[in-house]
């Protein structure tokens, strides 16, 4: 038996989470379409590349280039508004108590800087008018590109990618005969202070300054720098241009750097950074660029593989299987869209970087939709969804880092605003961590923005297992929770301990005076029991804090339960307001569902009955982010079918309407306009539909779509606990093979749909108590109220075969259907 599990362990080990297809690839240039440009990025530089022939452009992206400088956007005229615009709340008049917010509460500073592009590196190419055989392509299991055609027999070829390993772009253009590489190129940018120069060492340099921005200065300064090494021919620099004539192959690297230290220090050199990391690159050979950089991605990305097999489909250039998945057998198109998430998230987000924004990178305007910030009521949040389920737990880590920053910002936003201890951030932020409250307190009167933000930090234990992380980020938890301690207060009518004001994010029923501020809302609710729970079990697991995690019990207690509605639905409000014809791209109040486990088909199954009804009532196509979480939601309803027709609307062409959803046609995801949230959204939901860790047990294919079920297979997802598939092969919806490695140790509880033996002398038992696993525990929700007027109906679940097992941390275990 040993011998077959050696033998079971070589393949896994030798297939070695093998990839194929996974490309992005087109007949066509980009020409002038930004979003069919192709991304590529190394967490500190980005860059669109648009493949275009005659005139090439890369348009060029570095996470620090933002407006402004260090600013608070803090409005100490809330303190003493407060009291009034509570009282305004408990009495109804929800219209007066959002005008006195705008005037009192909104910030009359800064609201929020704005994300900047560099520039443009612009590359032409004479006598390159008529060409053919043209193809481009994005290898997300190299992290390179590569524009391909052919001009009077000879084959061009451009291959460019942003190297994790020295930090710059490097573009290599090659030919098949010699003498044949003749170009110039230069740089442009928009940027109102610049300038563009060139040296005697044939160096290209783009200096600039980022804009002013609602009164503040633009203090980033930033430099680009080009170099050439070009095999033969000549090289003139003239008139800020470079001009190549003749070569056999050239080599350009960009390097990009600025000013920034830290959200409060801009006292660096660009200038000598973007030099140090160009003359480091430069001394190299393009193999030693090249090999290196792929090597450093995939250590990332060859983590998981997914396989749902193939159709004849797949043989189209990527806009065309976007054009007909709808209507088109093309399962590969989903295990792309999947991989596609997570290679955007490696190449936007990496240790020491800025977090990925609400473009990710990847930005080409000056003032961009929302300022390309971090939206922290769901799209920022969104973007790290993928970071621990997909096996990335490493770049979590400039989130991870930005909830530690806010923690420390957000002390003064707490103190001046609400005369509150801890901390507290509204419903945006930017790279100089500012946590007021913006744009209007119809969306910026939300102020649980840090009490969802911890619970990544929290999240990131529990998969990781890491204690000294947990023990580093214990503050701000415990900051966070703090707050919740000073601002809580007891509604007059319900007597429940409650947000006032609170808001569910950005919708606002006509019933409630067309205004979002309220008491009390379910988001808020589920947000306030998240963080007293994450602290208390913070506290217990470090074995530090038991007096104030005491407390934290006793208020637990005191918040409002959930409520179920007289349309069955789960309530949004503490008052039943909720309209079945509402079909808001919000649906703030599931976030009990996913990313929370508050609802529960196996815990609470009336609310898990309402939480359905809700997504029906809300109707499917939406923005793109809010259909990348409805993937997610109808994954934990355990509705695999509907979670991919949710996925259906996602893979469709950009539709032109407002809020619309969909593709653009390098797979962007569209609210429109673009924003990345999407993507890592629905990464995350196809990952949950086939393992999911949330709810006390380890639940292997809970949500298989009928329409991926003849046969496929999956490695390297993880669970909470530690616990990664090393492989899960099923065949007509039922699993095959399944191995999985403990790397924390601990009880491993599965749950599936059919039953299950473990092979080898180890012991499976049905589960029958509470699990023992810590990572696992879940605290019990308190039961809903139930308006008079619900008829809610159970809904049936398939059963499931819950079993118990034994593991030592490092060791692998096999299992096969009975």
């Amino acid at each position: 038996m040993n011998k077959l599990f050696l033998l079971i362990q070589f393949f896994i080990t030798f297939s070695a989470f093998s990839q194929k297809n996974l490309k992005l690839w087109y007949d066509t240039p980009a020409g002038d379409v930004w979003e069919d440009a192709l991304p590529i990025g190394n967490g500190k530089q980005g860059a669109m590349v648009y493949g275009n022939v005659e005139q090439e452009i890369f348009q060029l992206n570095e996470h620090t280039v933002w407006s402004g400088g260090p600013n608070r956007n803090d409005n100490p005229e809330a303190l003493e508004a407060l009291p009034k615009i509570r009282d305004l709340i408990f009495n109804g008049e929800y219209k007066a108590a959002e005008q006195l917010a705008n005037e009192k509460l909104i910030s009359k500073k800064s609201h929020g800087q704005m994300f900047q592009p560099v520039g443009n590196l612009v590359m032409n190419f004479p006598k390159h008018k008529n060409y053919s055989n043209y193809y481009r392509e994005l290898d997300i299991d190299r992290a390179v590109t590569k524009t391909t055609y052919r001009v009077n027999n000879v084959c061009f070829t451009r291959e460019s990618f942003t190297s994790f390993t020295d930090r710059v772009l490097i573009i290599r253009l090659t030919a098949d005969k010699p003498r044949q590489i003749t170009f110039n190129t230069t740089f442009n940018s928009e940027h109102a202070k610049q300038k563009i120069t060139t040296n005697k060492a044939g160096e290209l340099s783009l200096w600039g300054v980022t804009s002013d921005h609602e009164g503040v200065k633009g203090e980033i300064a930033f430099e680009a720098r080009l170099k050439i090494k070009k095999d033969g021919g000549s090289l003139e620099v003239k008139n800020n241009t470079i001009t190549v004539s003749e070569s056999n192959s050239v080599t350009i690297f960009v390097s990009i750097a600025s000013n920034f230290n830290t959200f409060k220090d801009i006292s660096g050199d660009e200038t000598q950074r973007a030099k140090y990391y160009l003359e480091l690159a430069f001394a190299k050979e393009y193999s030693q660029l090249l090999n290196p950089h792929i090597a450093s991605y995939r250590q990332y990305f060859r983590r998981v593989s997914l396989d749902f097999g193939s159709t004849l489909a797949e043989k189209q250039p990527t806009n065309l299987r976007l054009q007909n998945f709808k209507n088109t057998a093309d399962p590969s198109f989903v295990a792309l869209y999947f991989q596609y998430g997570r290679y955007l998230l490696i190449s936007s987000s990496q240790p020491g970087g800025q977090p990925a924004n609400l473009q990710g990178i990847w930005n080409n305007k000056m003032t961009p939709p929302w300022d390309s910030k971090y939206t922290i009521n769901i799209n920022a949040e969104m973007n790290y969804w993928p970071a621990e389920r997909t096996n990335l737990s490493e770049l979590h880590e400039p989130f991870l880092r930005m909830i530690t920053e806010l923690a420390k910002t957000g002390q003064e936003t707490a103190k001046v605003m609400y005369g509150a201890p801890g901390w507290v951030a509204h419903h945006n932020t930017d790279i100089w961590r500012v946590t007021g409250a913006i744009d209007a307190a119809f969306w910026g009167m939300w102020n649980s923005g840090g009490g969802w933000l911890i619970q990544h930090l929290w999240e990131h234990y529990l998969y990781t297992g890491d204690r000294k992380f947990l023990k580093k980020v214990y503050p701000a938890m415990r900051g966070a929770a703090l707050f919740y301690t000073d601002f809580l207060i007891e509604h007059p009518e319900h007597k429940w301990l409650v947000v006032a004001p609170g808001s569910s994010p950005e919708n606002a029923p006509e019933a409630h005076q067309g205004s979002s501020i309220t008491a009390g809302s379910t988001m808020d609710n589920q947000i306030v029991l998240d963080v007293f729970n994450s602290v208390i079990n913070a506290s217990q697991v470090l074995e530090i804090d038991s007096v104030f995690a005491e407390k934290l019990k006793n208020l637990r207690d005191k918040l409002p339960p959930m409520h179920i509605g007289q349309y069955n639905q789960l309530q949004e409000w503490l008052d039943d307001l909720d309209s079945p014809e509402d079909h808001h791209r919000h649906i703030s109040h599931l976030y009990g569902l996913f990313p929370s486990n508050q609802i529960s088909a196996y815990r609470t199954p009336d609310l898990f009955a309402a939480a359905k009804n809700t997504l029906l009532y809300r109707g499917d196509v939406s923005t793109g982010w809010s259909m990348g979480w409805k993937v997610n939601w109808w994954a934990r309803m355990q509705d695999g079918n509907h979670a991919y027709e949710l996925i259906k609307n996602q893979l469709s062409p950009v539709s032109g309407k407002k809020e619309g959803g969909g593709s653009y046609n390098n797979l962007f995801d569209a609210h429109p306009p673009f924003q990345i949230d999407g993507n890592f959204g629905c990464t995350s939901g196809i990952a949950e539909m086939l393992i999911q860790s949330a709810d006390e047990a380890l639940h292997i294919l809970p949500a298989l779509p009928e329409a991926l079920s003849a046969e496929g297979e999956v490695k390297g997802l993880k669970g909470r606990g530690g616990f990664e598939i090393l492989n899960l092969e099923w065949q007509k919806g039922r699993v095959v093979t399944l191995s999985i490695k403990s790397n924390l140790g601990g009880n491993l509880r599965l749950r599936s749909h059919q039953a299950l033996k473990v092979l080898g002398e180890n012991v499976l038992t049905t589960a029958l108590l509470k699990n023992s696993n810590p990572f696992f525990q879940v605290e019990e929700t308190a039961p809903p109220i139930i308006s008079s007027s619900s008829t809610l109906n159970p809904i049936p679940i398939k059963p499931t075969f819950v079993y118990d097992l034994s593991t030592e941390a490092g060791m692998t275990y096999y299992f096969e259907s009975e």
